[in-house]
């Protein structure tokens, strides 16, 4: 028997990005090579807290932005 995952996609810093249906906010950054300690995320403009990401489901048309934290002063 074979299962077929449904492909949903979304936009990640307004580029379209194409993941399975039912993909938390963790797996699509681990996806993405994404450092995850050093990143902050926004889904469809409000930020999501670090603590929520693993139960942050995504949905087709979803806007990820992504913030990087840089060093320097």
């Amino acid at each position: 028997m074979t299962v077929t995952t449904s492909v949903i996609q979304v936009q990640v810093n307004g580029k379209p990005v194409e993941c399975p249906e039912g993909q938390n906010l963790t797996a699509l950054l681990t996806t993405l090579d994404t450092p995850l300690q050093a990143t902050a995320v926004a889904l469809n403009d409000d930020i999501v807290a670090r603590s929520d990401w693993n139960g942050t489901l995504l949905n087709t048309g979803d806007r990820i932005a992504l913030f990087q934290a840089i060093a320097g002063g």
